[in-house]
């Protein structure tokens, strides 16, 4: 009996160490949890969120919360289970993460730069809701191509064959839609004087087809808008800029007094898209004390199928969409749910 208890004891020893050194050896899994919410229209590390220059701006008695994933990229099977068994957090193959052949800092830049893209892109679409259209304009006439002698640098172009021009994307949308050797009708208005010419679009080999000219987007504004937030990722804060932006700049609260919380990428002309961690976002939604939650349509299913109590979950498609959510939300109506 004492050989055998000896046995059994050292058995039993070596079997917890051997488990110690299996939990402790990494996987490839990452664990993604709630991140930090962020209001838009406060301050972070005591700097506005959002900072115009040049206009007065108005103060909400709510707040506009963003909402991010956590990310925990070095997994031990210790953890790995505990996020298994959570319920506020997710455990995913790595490669969803960081793709193979990329490195943790390339994904961290590549999140970076959607993050500056989305920036951008709330901006664009929320002075586009506040009477600031953006302007396609000529940059640089192409030497050569079949712009010259028709179009010049700061023309605004306007249509293309009747169809309105509202952004860069939509003009090179409208010149490809077409084979080459098409004659285009295209508007433009050249020191504020508007005008028609025809071009023939042409394109190289293997190309699509082209008006021979360099474009760029402008907006006019007599303000400065500067988006100041470190350590936050991906384009998914685009809906809240927005919505913070216009917040700002009128006189109305959007919020209500409420707390209410968003996610979505937009586009230049307010199409709000999908993100991922719609569960992960929720919880930290419901852990700043949001009273709603404005979900991408595409978003909507995954959603319901994650709640948080008493958190309802809005369906938002366009940025008219997320104003109209408020608009209710602040007058006692219903806006639609997912």
């Amino acid at each position: 009996m004492r050989r055998r208890g000896v046995t059994v004891l050292l058995g039993a020893l070596l079997t917890a160490l051997l488990s110690l050194g299996v939990i402790g050896t990494p996987i490839p899994y990452v664990v993604l949890g709630p991140g930090p919410t962020v209001n838009t229209l406060g301050s972070e590390d005591g700097k506005e969120v959002i900072k115009v220059s040049g206009r007065e701006t108005s103060t909400s008695a709510g707040q506009l919360r963003l909402t991010t994933v956590g990310v925990q990229p070095d997994v031990r099977l210790l953890s790995a289970i505990s996020g298994w068994l959570s319920d506020s957090e997710a455990v995913v193959p790595r490669e969803l993460i960081y793709p193979p052949g990329q490195t943790q800092q390339q994904v961290d830049e590549r999140n970076a730069e959607e993050f500056t893209a989305s920036q951008t892109s709330a901006e664009t679409a929320a002075l586009t809701e506040l009477g600031f259209p953006v302007q396609v304009t000529v940059k640089t006439v192409t030497a050569g191509g079949p712009s010259v002698d028709r179009l010049k640098p700061d023309d605004v172009i306007t249509s293309v064959d009747g169809q309105p021009v509202p952004t860069a994307n939509k003009l090179t949308e409208l010149v490809r839609a077409r084979p080459a050797g098409t004659a285009l009708n295209i508007a433009f208005v050249r020191a504020g004087v508007p005008g028609t010419i025809s071009v023939t679009t042409t394109a190289a080999s293997g190309q699509p087809p082209r008006i021979g000219v360099e474009i760029e987007q402008r907006q006019p504004h007599p303000f400065e808008l500067d988006i100041d937030l470190n350590d936050i990722g991906g384009p998914s804060a685009g809906l809240m800029f927005t919505l913070g932006i216009i917040d700002k700049l009128t006189t109305d609260d959007l919020t209500g007094g409420k707390i209410i919380a968003g996610t979505g990428t937009i586009d230049d002309e307010g199409n709000v898209g999908p993100i991922g961690g719609i569960p992960q976002k929720l919880v930290g939604a419901k852990h700043a004390d949001a009273v709603a939650f404005l979900v991408p349509a595409d978003n909507c299913a995954e959603a319901v199928r994650n709640p948080q109590p008493d958190l309802p979950l809005y369906r938002v498609a366009t940025l008219k969409d997320a104003l109209n959510a408020l608009t209710l939300l602040r007058t006692g109506g219903q806006p639609p749910r997912c």
